[in-house]
C-alpha cells in the first residue's frame, strides 16, 4: 500500500480510501456484517487506513459497523464522514442558519 502525508498533520494516509456506502442490508441490498467484517480485514491486511462513511449510508449501520470494527484501534485510521439532513425542518432549520451568518 501507498500512502501520501494528510497536509501538515503528519498523518500517513494510504492512497486506496475503504467506501463504506454497502456496509448494512437495510436498503435491501449490501453487505451483512460478517462479511463487512471481512472487506474491512482484507483491507486492513493489505495496509489500509482509510476509511469513507456518512450517517445516511444503510441508515446508520455503515458507521456502527465501522465504530465496531476500528474501536480497539482507533488510532490507527484516518475516519471520512458526512452529515446529511433529509427532512424537510432540518432543510429549512439549516438554511436560516447559513443566510444568518
Amino acid at each position: 500500500m501507498k500512502y501520501q502525508l494528510l497536509g501538515k498533520s503528519g498523518l500517513r494516509v494510504s492512497e486506496l480510501c475503504l467506501g463504506a456506502m454497502t456496509f448494512g442490508e437495510e436498503w435491501g441490498w449490501g453487505a451483512s456484517k460478517e462479511e463487512c467484517h471481512k472487506i474491512f480485514n482484507a483491507y486492513v491486511d493489505a495496509g489500509g487506513n482509510f476509511i469513507d462513511t456518512a450517517n445516511k449510508y444503510t441508515e446508520g449501520t455503515s458507521e456502527k459497523y465501522i465504530g465496531e470494527f476500528i474501536a480497539s484501534d482507533r488510532d490507527r485510521f484516518v475516519l471520512a464522514t458526512k452529515y446529511t439532513s433529509n427532512t424537510r425542518r432540518e432543510i429549512l432549520m439549516l438554511v436560516a442558519i447559513i443566510v444568518r451568518t
